[in-house]
This record gives structure tokens, sequence and C-alpha cells, in this order.
């Protein structure tokens, strides 16, 4: 399906905005790019290395990923001492759910929240673990435009200046302008916008 993706190269600190449209291929290209399904064709690299099977664990583990169909655990990984549960609860307040939720040695005190606070508390496990690489896929879906804007206009833009390479999958064109390239797909096959800046409404 994804033959239209060999020879395309990803560059650290972008976001690539990918625009989820009906039977466009987005969430297997998702799987793809994180290494969970495996390319019907062609062939991934990393560091100059090929992905094959012995290696594949070691890329996947560049990946921190919030699927649309996430799994929240209580645990943070990459949480190793008292300083890091300090910068946790501070992304709680950024993310309105102190008054929820605390972090104490690398757990949540809870994870029965709404499907929205959850999503956010995902986006924190994200930020949290600190990879080179990160995917969000549908992440605002569930958020309110607040919380929408504050995901667009700051997290995405502070992965970025972190030197983060990022992936947003989603049908919100309002956003699309925060992408340095935007990825479109029609049944697999690919397409750049070389100005996402003329994709604002």
């Amino acid at each position: 399906m994804f033959e239209a993706l060999i020879g395309i190269l990803v560059l650290i600190a972008v976001i690539y905005a990918i625009v989820r449209v009906v039977q466009s291929g987005a969430s297997t290209l998702a799987k793809v790019l994180t290494g969970l399904y495996q390319p019907q064709s062609g062939e991934i690299w990393l560091d100059r290395q090929p992905i094959t099977e012995e290696n594949q664990e070691w890329y996947r583990q560049h990946f921190s990923v919030v699927f649309s169909d996430f799994y929240l655990f209580n645990r943070l990984l990459g949480i190793s001492d008292d300083a890091d549960d300090s910068k946790a609860q501070d992304y709680l307040k950024q993310l309105n759910l102190s008054h929820k939720v605390r972090v104490e040695q690398g757990k949540f005190s809870t994870v029965e929240l709404s499907q929205g606070q959850r999503k956010r508390l995902a986006l924190l496990s994200a930020y949290m673990e600190n990879r080179p690489i990160y995917l969000f896929d549908e992440w605002a879906a569930d958020q309110d435009p607040s919380f929408k804007h504050v995901f667009y206009t700051q997290f995405l833009p502070d992965l970025k200046a972190q030197g983060k390479t990022v992936f947003v999958i989603s049908h919100d064109d309002h956003y699309f302008y925060v992408g340095d390239r935007i990825l479109k797909l029609n049944y697999g096959q690919v397409e750049f916008e070389q100005n996402p800046s003329s994709a604002r409404l």
C-alpha cells in the first residue's frame, strides 16, 4: 500500500501534519512508521541503518505514540526520581488535571477519568518518555476547543523546540498551519505540500 513512501526523508525537529480523510490509509501509515506493521514493499531506515527483525525493537524505542485507540497505563515510563515527579506535576497543571490526579513515585493516583482527560494523561506519559520521535493519532478529537489550541500551538512547537520529530494525524484543518510539512494520503498515495500556511482557514 505504501510504495509511495519509498524515498521520503524524515527530518529532525520537523512537525509533519498528516491529513486524515476516508480510506486514506493514515492509521496503517502510523503503524508502519512506528514499527508495528511491516511495509509490504520497500524499506525503512533510521540513522543509516535498514530496519529488520533483528533491530526492530531498537527502532520502536525511538517513538512515543498516542494512538486514537490508546491504552493508558497507571505508571509513567521515564520517571526516575522526585525531580521527574515534580516535572510531571507541572505538566498536570498545564493540562488542567492537577485537581484530579497526582503523580507519586512515577504512578498516577488514578486513571478513572473522562476520555478527554485520559487522553491528556496519555499526552503527559508521552512527554515524560522523552523519545526522539512522537506520533499523535487524532489526539485532539476528544478535547474542547481550548485544549485543542494548547495542543497545537504550545505542546507541538515545544516538542519541535526540543529537537523532536512529530507526526500529527488529524482531520482538523484549522490547525494544519502548525506543520512544517503537510502529508496528504489518498488511497495510500503520498503528496507533500510545501506551503502549509496556505492550509489555514
